[in-house]
């Protein structure tokens, strides 16, 4: 995976201006407020252990190394430093490009 992302080259996707506009007011506005933008990170880290529980459902191998799924919140308050990590899967490159700057599907 670091092999991956040191060959990749960096790359631009502008926004339709309405969407800039909308996504400016959203980060300003909303994810201002610290429990906004907390809740907003754990929501993602839920949706990632929901993704591989949907995919363990067709693929139980998926689980074998960790079947527990987690979402781990540290801080290191000498370093003001707020970790949230989880053990489920991620967006792979083509999701993100499709989703970034998605309000919101539901």
């Amino acid at each position: 995976m670091a092999d991956k992302q040191a060959t990749m080259e960096k790359q631009t996707h502008d926004f339709q201006t309405e969407v800039k506009q909308l996504l400016h007011l959203m980060i300003h506005a909303l994810y201002s407020d610290k429990e906004i933008f907390l809740r907003e990170l754990i929501s993602n880290s839920s949706d990632a252990a929901d993704k591989l529980r949907f995919q363990a459902i067709d693929q139980s191998s998926l689980l074998k190394e960790d079947p527990e799924l987690k979402i781990v919140i540290d801080f290191d308050k000498e370093a003001s430093l707020l970790t949230i990590k989880d053990n489920g899967i991620g967006m792979s490159y083509d999701e993100v490009i499709e989703n970034l700057g998605t309000i919101a599907k539901s």
